[in-house]
């Protein structure tokens, strides 16, 4: 049987944008609980839960392979999440300061030293 193309009805931005809004109404960890378990299968909060139970291990500077024994997390896994840690967007950094699992990045000053 063949698939019959279907317009989307709204862009695929325009759909995340709407996601990230619909969490900022969210008002208590209860109301994000029952919006994640609504919104993704089990299997995708258990791979959610175990990239962030591994962020204040790698915040300490805990090796990969303990975080693993410890955590039950693939070291690839733990790999990718310390690569967002150091190199991604900066979503995990800016909630695990936040929670001061790790310490602020310190912005570089852009004030020029007087002579």
């Amino acid at each position: 049987m063949k698939r019959k193309f279907i317009q989307a009805e709204a862009p695929p931005e325009v759909a995340e944008a709407s996601l990230y809004a619909a969490l900022l109404t969210l008002r208590s960890e209860a109301e994000l609980h029952a919006f994640f378990h609504d919104l993704c299968t089990p299997a995708e909060l258990e791979a959610l839960r175990d990239r962030w139970r591994v962020v204040p291990l790698l915040a300490r500077d805990v090796p990969y392979r303990e975080i693993h024994d410890r955590t039950a997390v693939s070291v690839t896994t733990i790999g990718r999440v310390a690569r967002c840690l150091q190199m991604g967007e900066g979503g995990y950094r800016t909630a695990a300061e936040r929670l001061g699992w790790i310490a602020p990045a310190v912005k570089p000053s852009t004030k020029r030293n007087p002579r």
